[in-house]
């Protein structure tokens, strides 16, 4: 069993500390690559740190996957997981924006049993258990309901002509944040057709999914988590009622880059 209060107080002490070293704040982090294209900084490593020692603490039981610690196979010997980003959003973090967050999940037998976003840039705490709900800042959450595909809302930046017929909103870095917009009402539809890491959206399908999104991958297959390989092909949060149009609307796409 776990105690929710202190693994709250545990998540909240990460996006302060996170905070504390924003450039939104003045601070000048200190930034490299990791790969070509995915940028890391001292911000990823000091709060991942803080995590795995204060989730350990709480729940020595649990394995642990994150995206700033070298995966080990052993975890995939536990009933439970800790999946974690200790700063969703690199890009947004360094250039003094937002749009970033703490995302911190405990997963159970491959599905997410709690999940925690902490955006304090954005005065947010996100969080959700399942089969109890989804708040944000101790309001619950619900779902978008929209039930038409065209007019739907979708965090990004530009889409392309094949879907010109939806409406971009806001696009926080923070794929976990975009996720969670869904879950909120602030969006109908996040999708991705590429492969993306299980850190990345642990905590925000949960929290989507409690709030009445449907969340599956491209194809319209539930996800798994804490796997082998922790990856999965695209990622679709939507509205429960336009999820098959979406499914119908991506497949020859997902298909082709699969």
């Amino acid at each position: 069993m776990i105690d929710y209060d202190r693994l709250h107080k545990i998540v909240r002490a990460a996006g302060d500390m996170a905070l504390g070293l924003w450039p939104g704040h003045g601070h000048a982090p200190q930034v490299w690559e990791k790969t070509p294209g995915s940028p890391v900084c001292d911000a990823d490593l000091a709060v991942d740190a803080f995590l795995k020692r204060e989730l350990g603490a709480l729940l020595p039981s649990a394995g642990w996957l994150s995206e700033e610690t070298v995966d080990h196979p052993e975890r995939l010997e536990r009933g439970l997981c800790w999946l974690v980003d200790p700063v969703d959003g690199t890009r947004d973090f360094v250039r003094g924006r937002p749009g970033w967050s703490v995302s911190v999940a405990l997963v159970s037998e491959g599905r997410p049993l709690i999940g925690a976003l902490s955006a304090p840039a954005r005065g947010e705490y996100w969080s959700a258990v399942a089969g109890q709900g989804a708040e944000r800042n101790g309001s619950k959450l619900y779902a978008s309901t929209r039930t038409v595909l065209a007019g739907s809302r979708v965090p990004a930046d530009s889409l392309p002509k094949a879907d010109a017929d939806l409406v971009t909103v806001d696009k926080p870095n923070s794929i976990a944040l975009r996720i969670a917009m869904v879950g909120a009402n602030e969006a109908d539809l996040l999708a991705t057709l590429r492969w993306g890491f299980e850190w990345d959206i642990a905590a925000a399908t949960l929290i989507a999914r409690e709030a009445g999104a449907v969340v599956s991958d491209a194809f319209g297959k539930p996800l798994d988590y804490n796997k082998r390989d922790p990856r999965a092909f695209g990622l679709l949060v939507t509205a429960p009622a336009i999820h098959a149009a979406a499914v119908e609307r991506l497949a020859d796409r997902a298909a082709k880059l699969a």
